[in-house]
Parts: structure tokens; C-alpha cells; sequence
């Protein structure tokens, strides 16, 4: 059975400065590079039609995962798949996220939106509505738990950069 995962962070930036950001290569670089992981990069970036796509390789080393996840994958990182896909709506950005995990039969999906917060508040919020799911018999809602878990921790953390990198770029 999924485990569902609902996620929500502000920033004090607008939804189009802080969808600037999520979607800019050099932005998606330098996360990487202080998020990513072990063999983290931009696999590919491009926009057509209105919508932009973009593929990122993310890793978690081997030691910092639970025995019951590193069962899975022999000793070796776990090397993460993710696509995004984004458009711009009325007053919002919608996207969506898809993660795979080779050698790991389990995968996580989900829709984001970002829009702007109505005033006196200002800035936007980020919302995830997301599925982890784990093939894995007696142990995959474990699995399924960890992977919720580290999602929003991983969010947390992005939504964090982003703030501080626009801020250095505003500055």
C-alpha cells in the first residue's frame, strides 16, 4: 500500500521569483551541488510548448540509509531518478514530480503547485499532494515511511536554499 505525503513551505519571495529559481540550470547546479548528493547532476533541461522539463540524478550514500534499505541495493549509493515538469497556470505554477529508484522496486510521484499568498502575508507557498510506493513484501511500508520522510526533509532543505540563493542574487 503508498504512503501519501503532503508537504507545504513559504517563502517570502513570490511565486514567480521563487519558480524562476526552481527552474533556472545554474539554480538546479549549485542545489545539487550542497543537496544532491553523491553523483548528483542536471541530466537534462528543456523547455517546449509551454512546459518545462528537466531530469536530475540525486544519490544518498549507502552509509546514511537504514540496513533495511541498504539490503536492496548490494552495498552500493542509492541513485535516485528525478523529473520534473512544470507550467505556468492563472496566478500559479503547476507541477509534477516522479522519482525512481534503480535496483529499488519503489518509486514516488506527486503534483505541486506554487501561488502566491495573498496579502498582508505576501510570498508563496509550495504544496506537494505525493505516493511513495515500495514493491517490497513485510518490509515495504518501511520503506514506503522512509521515503515519505525523506521527502519532506529533502523539500524542507530545497525550499531553504532557494530562499538564500535569491536572496544572494537580490543582495
Amino acid at each position: 500500500m503508498a504512503r501519501r505525503v503532503e508537504h507545504r513551505t513559504v517563502s517570502s519571495f513570490s511565486a514567480g521569483q521563487v519558480h524562476g529559481a526552481l527552474v533556472d540550470p545554474e539554480y538546479l547546479r549549485d542545489r545539487l551541488a550542497v543537496l544532491g548528493g553523491t553523483q548528483a547532476g542536471v541530466v537534462e533541461h528543456r523547455h517546449t510548448d509551454g512546459v518545462l522539463r528537466f531530469q536530475l540524478r540525486q544519490g544518498v550514500a549507502a552509509a546514511k540509509l537504514p540496513s533495511v534499505a541498504r539490503r536492496f541495493l548490494g552495498g552500493g549509493d542509492l541513485i535516485l531518478t528525478r523529473e520534473e515538469t512544470w507550467t505556468a497556470g492563472a496566478g500559479e505554477y503547476v507541477g509534477e514530480v516522479t522519482v525512481s529508484m534503480p535496483r529499488v522496486p519503489g518509486r514516488f510521484s506527486g503534483r505541486m503547485r506554487l501561488a502566491d499568498l495573498a496579502a498582508p502575508a505576501g510570498g508563496c507557498e509550495l504544496v506537494l499532494h505525493g505516493e511513495a510506493s515500495v514493491a517490497v513484501p513485510l518490509v515495504g511500508g518501511k520503506l514506503e515511511q522512509l521515503v515519505a520522510e525523506q521527502v519532506s526533509t529533502l523539500l524542507t532543505a530545497e525550499s531553504e536554499f532557494t530562499d538564500q540563493w535569491l536572496s544572494r542574487r537580490r543582495g
